[in-house]
C-alpha cells in the first residue's frame, strides 16, 4: 500500500505526526477528510475559546519545531513547510480573520454542512455514527455564531453581500426539501433497512440539525447583516496575508496584477486562432454556438455526466501510466461523484492513508442544469484526476514510507494543488489529448477565466486602477468583467465572483501557481541542461507531497 522506500521516522516527523493527532483532536471534520473515522461522531469547538486553544497548540508546536534539528533533507522540508504554515496561522489570528470567517463556499458554515459527505455509510456502527455528529451539530453552529458575534463586538466583520448570500443558502440546508430534511430517508444498509430506533434517531438529529441551520440564518439576517461592511475590497494588508496563505510564497501584487492583464490578452489570442480553425472566420463566441448546437459533444443529465466522467478518467489513467508515469496501482482508482449538494462547482477529496476510500472528484450540479457539454469540461476531468489532482494527492498518499502523515494528508497550499492542475491541462495539449480544436477551445475557456480572476480578485480587492485606466475596481464591475471573459450563464458568474469577493487570494493561486511551477520546470531545465528529464522532475515534485510553492522552488532548485 504504499512506497517500498522505508525511512526511519525522525524527532521532526514525530512532531508533524503529533500536530497532525492535535489538529484532529481540535478539528474532527479535518479527521473525516483524511479518514480518521474515531473522531467521526462530534465537531470541534467554533467557540473564541475553541480558537484560543488552537492558537496555543500553535505556539507550542513551533516552540518544539524551533528546538527540532533536521537530519536529511525530508527533515529540512518538513521543518521549513509546517513552521512558515503555522506562522502564517498565527498572522491570521492576529489580524482577527476568524471573527469574520463567513463567505459563500469555504467558511464554518459551509464546512459543518460538508462534514457529512465523506462519512461512511455501509454499516448500521456507521449510521450511529452520522447519528451522533448530527446530534452534536446545533452545539456547533452555537459556537460558530458566538465567534461571529464576537466580530460585531469588536467591529471585525464580513461583507453584507456574502452574510446574505449565506442567510440564503442556510435557509436552503434548512428548508424540508434541503440537506437535512432529506438525509435520514437516505440511511439503507445493503441488507435492509436500518433499526426503527437508530432510524428515530437519524430523524431527530437532521431535525435539530436542521434547526441550527434555521438558528444560523436568523442570527445572520437579524444580527450581522446590520454590522457587515458594505465594502467588499478587503484592502492590501490582508489581501497581502491570504495571498501568502493560499500561494506558500511571497509575490509583488502589483507585477502579477499587470502579468494577469497580459496573460489575459493571450488567452483571448490564443482563444480567437483555434474558433477560426473551428469555423473559418468565427469569433471565439460563435465557434461557442457551432460547439454548443453539436449534439454529439453534449450529454444529458447526471447520470449520462457521472458515467462519461468515469469512462474519461479511467481511459486517461490507463494511458498515461503506460506511457508517462509511473503510476501506483493504488493510485489507479478514482470514484467519480455527482456531489449531494447543487451549489455549483467541481471539486476533488483525496483518498484516505490506506486507500480504502479512493480519491474522488466532485461535480455539484446547479438546481435546473440538465445539458453538459463535453467540449468544455475534458480539460476540468484532467484537472481533478489524472495527472492533475488525483496523481498529485494520490503520489503524497502512496509514498508513505518515506513522509509523514502531515507531508501525505495536510501540507500544502491551494496555489501548490491549483497551480499543478492548470500545469497539467497544458501537459495534457502537450501529449495530445487536447488535438481536437474543440477540446482545447474548450481547456482555453478555463485557462482564459482563471487568467481574468488574477487580473479581477487583486483589481478589486485592492481597488487597483481598470485594466483599462477608466477608474478604480468595484465590485459591480467585477461581475461584469467576468461575464465578457467566460461563456457561463449568469448564475454562474454571480457564484464565482461572489466567491472571490469573499474568499481574497484564492482565485488567483490557480494561474499563478500555475505560472510558478513552469517557471521552476524551465529553471531546472536551464540548470541541468541536457541531463534534465521532465519525467523525472514530475516525479521529484510530486515526491515532496503538498507543500508551499516558496518551499517548492528552495527544494528543487537547492
Amino acid at each position: 500500500m504504499s512506497n517500498d522506500i522505508q525511512r526511519t521516522p525522525t524527532a521532526i516527523d514525530q512532531i508533524a505526526e503529533d500536530w497532525v493527532d492535535t489538529l484532529v483532536e481540535l478539528d474532527p471534520t479535518i479527521g473525516t477528510y483524511i479518514g480518521r473515522t474515531e473522531v467521526n461522531n462530534r465537531f470541534g469547538d467554533y467557540s473564541p475559546a475553541g480558537h484560543a486553544r488552537t492558537v496555543e497548540e500553535i505556539s507550542r508546536v513551533i516552540a518544539k519545531l524551533d528546538a527540532a534539528s533536521a537530519v536529511d533533507d525530508v527533515d529540512v522540508v518538513t521543518k521549513t513547510d509546517l513552521r512558515s504554515s503555522l506562522a502564517l496561522e498565527l498572522e491570521s489570528a492576529e489580524a482577527q480573520l476568524q471573527l469574520r470567517d463567513l463567505n459563500v463556499i469555504a467558511s464554518p458554515a459551509q464546512g459543518i454542512r460538508d462534514a457529512f459527505d465523506l462519512m461512511p455509510t455501509d454499516t448500521e456502527s456507521d449510521w450511529e455514527t452520522i447519528s451522533q455528529r448530527l446530534a452534536a451539530l446545533p452545539a456547533a453552529v452555537d459556537g460558530y455564531i458566538e465567534t461571529l458575534r464576537l466580530g460585531i463586538e469588536r467591529g471585525v466583520t464580513p461583507a453584507k453581500r456574502q452574510v446574505r448570500e449565506v442567510i440564503e443558502q442556510a435557509r436552503r440546508t434548512a428548508a424540508a426539501d434541503g440537506f437535512f430534511g432529506t438525509y435520514a430517508a437516505t440511511a439503507r444498509l445493503e441488507s435492509g433497512d436500518i433499526p426503527a430506533s437508530l432510524a428515530a434517531d437519524l430523524e431527530a438529529g437532521a431535525r435539530v440539525s436542521a434547526e441550527a441551520y434555521d438558528t444560523l440564518a436568523a442570527f445572520l439576517n437579524d444580527e450581522l447583516e446590520p454590522a457587515a461592511t458594505e465594502k467588499d475590497a478587503v484592502g492590501r494588508e490582508i489581501y497581502e496575508l491570504a495571498s501568502r496563505s493560499f500561494l506558500g510564497a511571497k509575490i509583488d501584487l502589483d507585477e502579477t496584477y499587470e502579468w494577469g492583464i497580459e496573460e489575459l490578452a493571450r488567452m483571448v489570442e490564443e482563444q480567437e486562432s483555434i474558433a477560426d480553425q473551428i469555423k473559418p472566420g468565427a469569433s471565439v463566441l460563435e465557434a461557442i454556438a457551432v460547439l454548443d448546437a453539436d449534439p454529439a459533444r453534449k450529454l444529458y443529465g447526471t447520470d449520462a455526466l457521472q458515467k462519461w466522467m468515469q469512462e474519461t478518467s479511467d481511459k486517461a489513467v490507463a494511458e498515461l501510466s503506460a506511457t508517462q508515469f509511473d503510476i501506483p496501482e493504488e493510485i489507479r482508482r478514482l470514484e467519480c461523484m455527482i456531489a449531494p449538494t447543487q451549489e455549483g462547482g467541481i471539486y476533488y477529496t483525496g483518498p484516505t492513508d490506506d486507500f480504502s476510500r479512493a480519491g474522488r472528484m466532485w461535480w455539484s450540479v446547479p438546481v435546473g442544469v440538465t445539458e453538459f457539454d463535453t467540449w468544455r469540461e475534458l480539460t476540468t476531468v484532467y484537472h481533478e484526476g489524472v495527472p492533475g489532482h488525483h496523481l498529485q494527492i494520490g503520489q503524497a498518499v502512496y509514498n508513505r514510507a518515506t513522509l509523514n502523515t502531515w507531508r501525505r494528508q495536510l501540507a500544502g497550499t491551494s496555489g501548490h494543488a491549483e497551480g499543478w492542475a492548470l500545469y497539467a491541462e497544458r501537459l495534457m495539449e502537450q501529449l495530445g489529448y487536447l488535438d481536437d480544436p474543440a477540446d482545447r477551445l474548450g481547456m482555453l475557456d478555463g485557462q482564459r477565466m482563471r487568467a481574468a480572476r488574477v487580473v479581477l480578485d487583486i483589481g478589486v480587492h485592492l481597488e487597483k486602477q481598470l485594466p483599462d485606466g477608466s477608474g478604480p475596481w468595484t465590485s459591480e464591475y467585477a461581475f461584469d468583467f467576468l461575464g465578457q471573459n467566460v461563456n457561463m450563464n449568469d448564475g454562474f458568474v454571480k457564484f464565482e465572483v461572489n466567491r472571490y469577493l469573499g474568499w481574497p487570494g484564492q482565485a488567483p493561486s490557480y494561474k499563478v501557481g500555475q505560472r510558478i511551477w513552469e517557471q521552476l520546470r524551465d529553471a531546472c531545465q536551464e540548470k541541468e541542461g541536457a541531463s534534465f528529464s521532465i519525467k523525472d522532475f514530475h516525479k521529484r515534485a510530486l515526491d515532496l507531497g503538498g507543500v508551499g510553492l516558496d518551499t517548492l522552488r528552495s527544494t528543487l532548485l537547492k
